[in-house]
């Protein structure tokens, strides 16, 4: 060192393992130079310090324990409350658990001194790398979770979503299963469900039904007006109030169209929907009412 003071050279970086050798030994012969009773001293010193940080950390650790105990329980009283389902609530209890037991332990360890960095980077980059792994399958995790928990839909409801229509027979985590009409199953991930848009045709207890009736051009608009609400007023599953509506909708090229619009229970609109249906084609023609059909009239001039 004095001989690169003297030259004028800058000196060049120590290492850090040669530093940490170096303070070693200095402690080391510091230690040889002192004598028993401050050895024996300096040595129940740092075991009491020792001890002291064991001890707090026990004590941060039982009552982290006793934290998450209660932590738990009242996430436990909130997704039961909720009715979550019982396969959703053990794993999501148990994730909880798992991730503040994690925490925890970081506490622990940087209370007696170890350092963490080294525990949060392995952590993080667990973290980053199962969740690049599993993309899309988290996605469709946290959409389960969501629709557990908002329920925008339930079993036994009629949806249409994603492109697909069905009734719902189970919600998984992953996915949701619709079975059709025809009696497919259909499997739709979760993850387009919470973020798409869902048509729930059994959220509400009521549903309105359209229907669009068409008469010959000169058949009486009064008599058909007459003969529908006659059909609607004898129908006992066809509500009061909201009242029924019937008017001329339009005229249309070959056909003067009727509307009408009623309101059911939703679990009779698809029967009264076509018992309506049936009800206009037998009994139109018995008042002298057409249900006219497109058609062209072709005129020949013979010049």
């Amino acid at each position: 060192m004095l001989d690169l003071l003297i030259s004028g050279n800058q000196p060049t970086t120590v290492p850090a393992d040669t530093t940490k050798i170096s303070s070693f030994f200095e402690k080391l012969s510091s230690a040889s130079d002192m004598s028993f009773h401050e050895l024996l001293g300096q040595m129940i010193s740092g075991l009491m310090h020792f001890t002291i940080k064991i001890l707090i950390a026990l004590a941060i650790f039982w009552i982290g324990k006793w934290l998450m105990k209660k932590i738990r329980k009242f996430v436990s009283g909130i997704l039961t409350r909720r009715n979550v389902e019982l396969s959703l609530r053990t794993f999501l209890l148990s994730l909880i658990n798992i991730s503040l037991m994690l925490i925890l332990l970081v506490i622990v360890i940087g209370i007696l001194g170890i350092n963490t960095s080294s525990f949060v980077a392995l952590f993080a980059s667990a973290g980053i790398a199962v969740g690049m792994a599993l993309s899309g399958t988290l996605q469709n995790f946290a959409g389960g979770v969501m629709v557990l928990l908002f329920k925008p839909y339930k079993v036994g409801d009629f949806i249409e979503a994603q492109g697909q229509s069905g009734t719902v027979k189970e919600i998984q985590i992953f996915n949701t299963i619709l079975n059709t009409p025809d009696n497919k199953t259909i499997i739709v991930p979760n993850g387009g469900l919470s973020t798409g848009i869902i048509n729930n045709y059994s959220k509400e207890g009521k549903r309105r039904i359209d229907w669009t009736f068409g008469i010959g051009y000169g058949d009486d608009y009064d008599k058909a007006k007459n003969l529908l609400s006659k059909m609607l007023d004898e129908d006992a599953r066809v509500f009061k109030d909201p009242a029924y509506f019937i008017a001329l909708h339009s005229l249309g090229d070959s056909s003067v169209n009727i509307i009408v619009r009623a309101w059911v229970a939703s679990a009779d609109y698809w029967n009264v929907y076509f018992d309506i249906n049936e009800r206009v084609y037998k009994e139109f023609g018995k008042y002298g009412l057409n249900i006219p059909y497109p058609q062209m009239d072709v005129h020949i001039i013979d010049k």
